[in-house]
C-alpha cells in the first residue's frame, strides 16, 4: 500500500489526512506538541474547569467550507449559533451589534443603515459563491463572475481612502472597522477589506459559529475519521529537517505533506535553488499576543447588550482601530490597542464552572515582540466594562516570541501564515495555479502559508491532498470520498 506522511496535526493537516486515507492510503501523522490541533486545541490554561481555544476560536469558514461540508462537520460537532455575530462598543456606552439579520443590524446603524445593507445584504446572500472563489487559488478564472465584481468594488471602496466617505455614524464605521482589523495589517488596505468583507458575510449568513466544548472538537471528529480509515497520528514528533524522516519512497507513489511552514521545504535534499529562493522571499507579519482569563463571574459591561455577543472588539472609533493596527505595521505597540475578545460561556455553559466565565483576548503586535499584554488588554476591557479587573481569578498570558514553541508554524507569532498583503495573496507561498504543488517529487505543500490562506476551512489540506492524488493518476473529488 502507498504511503502518506503528514507534518502537523493543524485542520489543514488533518483534512488532507482524512482525504488521503479515504484514497486508500496508508497514512501516518507527525505533530510535534503533546496534543492534536494545531490551531484548533483547548487546554486548562488557567484553572480547572476553565476551557480556553489556544489559537482560533470562532469558525463560521468551517460550517462553510466545501470540505467540511463533504465530511459532515455539523453532524460532527455541536455547533452554537449567536443571534449576535460580533459586537462593537464606544465610550458613553454605546455599541454596535451585528445581527444575524441584516435588517436588524442596520435598524441599530442610524444614518448608515441602507449603507450596511447595501454592503452585507448581497454578499451574505451570495455566500456559497463568495466562499467558492474565495477559497481557491487566485490565479484562476472565477466561475461567479457577478458576484466576484461586486466583492472586487467593495474592496477597493472599503479598503481605500474612500472608506473614509463611506459611513456617517460612528457606530458603523467602528463594526466595519473591527472585522477588518482581523487581517493584522495596515489600515485601511484591500488585503483587510477582503478579509473583512468576507467575515461580514458569513456573519449575516450562517452566523459566527462556535463549536460546542471548544476548538478541540473540530480536530477531534477529524481524527476520529483518520483512524476509522486506518490512520495514525503520532505526538511529541517535532520535524525539523525532512532528511531525518523517513516517509516512504516517492518513486513508487509515497507522499509527504507538510503542515508547517514552508521554510520546513528548505530542509529537503532535493530543493530546487529557483523554488528555495521563492521559499526564502516569503514574508510573516505582525504577530498575536495572547491571554487567557477565568473570571468569577461575566463581564460587567457598561452596555448589557455586549453580553449576547461571544465576539467583541474593543478599540474605540475607526480612527483608533486604524491607528492601533498601523501602529503594529510600523513596528510599534499602541497604549490603547485594537483587542479581539472572545467570551463563549456567554452561551456555551462547557467551558467554565457554575457561575464563574472563561474569556480570552488578543492585540496585533510586531513579530517576535516580547510585549506581555495582560495589562493592555485589562484596561481596554475596562474602559468599556468596568470592574472588570476584579472579576479576574487568574491569567495566562502568551507572547508572541513565544508562540512559535507552541506551534512551529507561527513564525515569529504569525497566526495567519504569513503576511496578509494583496501580493501574497496571490503569492502564497509562490506564484502558480497549484501553489500546493512543490518541485521535489511527492512533497506538497498543506498549510495557511498557501491558498486560499488563513481560517479553518480546510482548504490547503484539501488541495494539497486533491492535487497529490491528481498527479498519481488519481483524480478524486469530495464526492468520491464523502459520497
Amino acid at each position: 500500500m502507498v504511503r502518506a506522511t503528514i507534518i502537523g496535526s493543524g485542520p489543514n493537516g488533518l483534512t488532507a489526512a482524512v482525504s488521503l486515507a479515504r484514497a486508500g492510503y496508508e497514512v501516518r501523522v507527525l505533530e510535534a506538541a503533546e496534543t492534536i490541533g494545531g490551531g484548533v486545541r483547548t487546554e486548562e490554561s488557567t484553572l480547572p474547569g476553565f476551557r480556553h481555544d489556544v489559537c482560533s476560536a470562532v469558525h463560521p469558514a468551517t460550517v462553510a467550507s466545501p470540505f467540511f461540508r463533504a465530511f459532515g462537520i455539523q453532524k460532527r460537532v455541536d455547533w452554537i449559533t449567536p443571534e449576535v455575530s460580533y459586537a462593537h462598543p464606544l465610550d458613553g456606552g454605546r455599541a454596535a451589534l451585528a445581527w444575524r439579520d441584516v435588517e436588524r443590524t442596520a435598524e441599530g446603524l442610524g444614518a448608515d443603515a441602507r449603507a450596511w445593507r447595501a454592503l452585507a445584504r448581497p454578499l451574505s446572500r451570495q455566500i456559497d459563491n463568495v466562499v467558492e472563489f474565495t477559497g481557491d487559488a487566485l490565479l484562476r478564472v472565477p466561475r461567479h463572475p457577478v458576484t466576484t465584481a461586486r466583492f472586487g468594488l467593495r474592496m477597493l471602496e472599503q479598503g481605500t481612502a474612500l472608506a473614509r466617505r463611506g459611513w456617517h455614524t460612528p457606530e458603523a464605521s467602528a463594526l466595519l472597522a473591527g472585522v477588518l482589523a482581523h487581517a493584522n495589517t495596515q489600515l485601511p488596505s484591500l488585503s483587510a477589506a477582503a478579509a473583512g468583507l468576507l467575515l461580514v458575510a458569513h456573519g449575516h449568513a450562517g452566523g459566527w459559529v462556535f463549536p460546542r466544548g471548544g476548538a478541540q472538537t473540530i480536530a477531534t471528529a477529524l481524527v476520529d475519521d483518520l483512524t476509522a480509515h486506518g490512520g495514525v497520528v503520532e505526538t511529541g514528533a517535532r520535524v525539523d529537517d525532512l532528511r531525518r524522516v523517513d516517509w516512504g519512497n516517492p518513486t513508487r507513489g509515497d507522499l509527504l505533506l507538510l503542515n508547517s511552514s514552508p521554510r520546513l521545504a528548505l530542509t529537503h535534499p532535493d530543493i530546487p535553488s529557483r523554488y528555495a529562493r521563492a521559499i526564502t522571499r516569503y514574508r510573516y507579519g505582525p504577530a498575536a499576543a495572547k491571554v487567557d482569563f477565568a473570571l468569577d463571574g461575566p463581564v460587567p459591561w457598561t452596555n448589557p447588550d455586549l453580553a449576547l455577543a461571544p465576539t467583541v472588539h474593543l478599540g474605540g472609533t475607526r480612527e483608533e482601530i486604524w491607528a492601533s493596527e498601523n501602529a503594529v505595521a510600523s513596528g510599534r505597540v499602541s497604549d490603547r490597542p485594537y483587542v479581539l475578545l472572545m467570551q463563549p460561556s456567554v452561551l456555551d455553559d462547557t467551558r467554565a464552572p457554575a457561575g464563574k466565565a472563561v474569556l480570552w483576548a488578543y492585540i496585533h503586535v510586531p513579530a517576535h515582540s516580547d510585549v506581555d499584554a495582560t495589562e493592555l488588554i485589562i484596561r481596554q476591557v475596562e474602559r468599556f466594562a468596568p470592574g472588570f479587573r476584579d472579576r479576574i481569578l487568574a491569567t495566562h498570558s502568551v507572547r508572541a516570541s513565544e508562540r512559535e514553541a507552541i506551534n512551529a508554524s507561527e513564525i515569529g507569532g504569525d497566526v495567519l501564515g504569513g503576511a496578509f498583503t494583496l501580493l501574497q495573496a496571490v503569492r502564497r507561498p509562490v506564484i502558480s495555479p497549484t501553489p500546493w504543488r512543490t518541485p521535489m517529487h511527492g512533497v506538497y505543500l498543506a498549510s495557511a502559508a498557501t491558498a486560499p490562506g488563513p481560517a479553518v476551512n480546510g482548504m490547503p489540506g484539501w488541495h494539497a491532498a486533491r492535487t497529490a492524488l491528481a498527479d498519481a493518476g488519481r483524480p478524486s473529488d469530495l464526492a468520491d470520498l464523502f459520497g
